[in-house]
């Protein structure tokens, strides 16, 4: 790597940290004979696939200029920052060179935008479509799709990338416009319902005829910047509820709102609210794989998620109707919502019961959180039965426990997600 790249590398994977949607899960590529690499699910970012892998991507922007003048975007026109931009064939080279060397197994690439939404998005589709076709390259490969540019130009991306993102960046239309007039919804749904269309229409093709080529096999995912707007929890969480019901996304990443501008127009805030965006993730997860619905997890009459509890359960202590629930005779669904099980266990718990009646220190094994769950169940211990139901006195006893051990700092980790 000679000088000029070394010094492209640190300003642009430093630009890129921002963008938190670089999850890695989803994909199957296979390597071929003649490949290099294999997805299995300075620079380097670290995240996780669906069974738990961690894998680094090199994680960069193509180039940090950008016609727009986005007030919580390090990379806006005003901001007066060093400016750089990569080639086709460096980006090229330094993937596959960082992946023979064993330090990645893929590539996340962003982009501001240069001179057009097509001329960034026809340079990133060249990057992809030069790994994938000429260096039979195998590895995942994540673009970001471009709001703006043609269909064509998305259409050719998702034949050759694993996974695209098209950033909300803003829980709203009207936030959006506030610190960044040139953009518009409008702009960023195209692409997100085209990519929607041609993912469901490559999959049904598929099906009649095994050599249709993939198409973005990953789906497609979006992020919104938290705390730099005023919506509450329940504004961000219905947007997400149907982002996944009507686009089918993947994921909704929520990025905590770095103060990097002293911009107006933005909070002043002394540090990005990570706690709301673990809070976030966390019910997120809820919708996701417990079946929660948004509604559900905040209302009209709590529109924001208690900075304290983790939202399932806060949702249990709300719902004192429904606990505790008899693990033994309940429905899956049900004992889902027991603060403390989670997917897996709920799993182990109907298919162990049919053999014997579950006690304590079966739940235990099958992997309960105990100390959380304790509150909202029963088991076959006949001595062991609730003698009531205060959610009161449960709260002060999660949250003295919690802050006796430090739970509350580990809680502010993007992924800590509970059962």
């Amino acid at each position: 790597m000679n000088e000029r790249t070394a010094e492209k590398l640190t300003i642009l994977a430093d630009a890129a940290k921002y963008d938190v949607s670089c999850s890695s899960s989803g994909s199957k590529r296979k390597n071929t004979a003649d490949g290099l690499g294999n997805a299995t699910g300075m620079g380097i970012c670290h995240t996780y696939t669906q069974d738990g892998r961690c894998v680094s991507l090199l994680k960069i922007l193509l180039t940090n200029h950008c016609i727009f003048d986005c007030a919580y975007c390090v990379s806006r026109r005003s901001n007066d920052v060093k400016r750089a931009a990569f080639t086709v064939d460096e980006v090229v080279d330094l993937t596959l060179n960082f992946y023979r060397r064993n330090y990645i197994e893929g590539l996340f690439l962003s982009s501001g935008i240069f001179k057009s939404a097509d001329y960034t998005m026809e340079r990133l589709v060249r990057i992809a479509k030069k790994l994938r076709t000429e260096h039979k390259f195998n590895g995942y490969i994540h673009l970001k799709a471009i709001p703006g540019a043609s269909d064509e130009l998305i259409h050719e991306a998702g034949l050759y990338a694993d996974r695209l993102s098209v950033n909300l960046e803003m829980p709203s239309e009207v936030s959006l416009k506030k610190v960044a007039p040139e953009k518009n919804y409008a702009e960023v749904y195209q692409p997100m319902n085209f990519l929607k269309e041609s993912i469901v229409g490559y999959k049904e093709e598929k099906k009649a005829l095994m050599k249709t080529p993939n198409f973005a096999p990953a789906g497609q995912s979006t992020q919104m910047v938290i705390g730099a707007s005023p919506e509450s929890d329940k504004d961000i969480l219905t947007l997400s509820a149907s982002l996944y019901d009507q686009q089918n996304l993947k994921r909704v990443y929520y990025s905590g709102y770095v103060p990097i501008s002293d911009d107006s127009r933005l909070p002043t805030l002394s540090a990005p609210p990570l706690r709301r965006e673990n809070r976030l993730y966390q019910a997120d997860w809820l919708m996701r794989f417990y079946g929660f619905r948004a509604d559900e997890i905040v209302d009209d009459s709590q529109p924001n998620l208690d900075p304290d509890l983790d939202p399932k359960l806060a949702y249990a202590l709300r719902h004192p109707e429904m606990f505790p629930v008899d693990v033994n005779t309940a429905p899956y669904k049900l004992i889902l919502r027991i603060p403390g099980v989670g997917v897996k266990s709920a799993l182990k718990i109907v298919n162990s019961r049919r053999f014997r009646p579950l006690r304590r220190e079966h739940l235990r094994k099958i992997g309960v959180v105990w100390k959380r769950a304790q509150y909202f169940l029963l088991c076959a211990d006949k001595d062991f039965r609730q003698l009531g139901f205060d959610p009161a006195a449960i709260r002060h006893q999660v949250t003295a426990s919690a802050t006796k051990t430090g739970r509350h700092a580990v809680d502010t980790g993007q992924l800590a997600l509970f059962g």
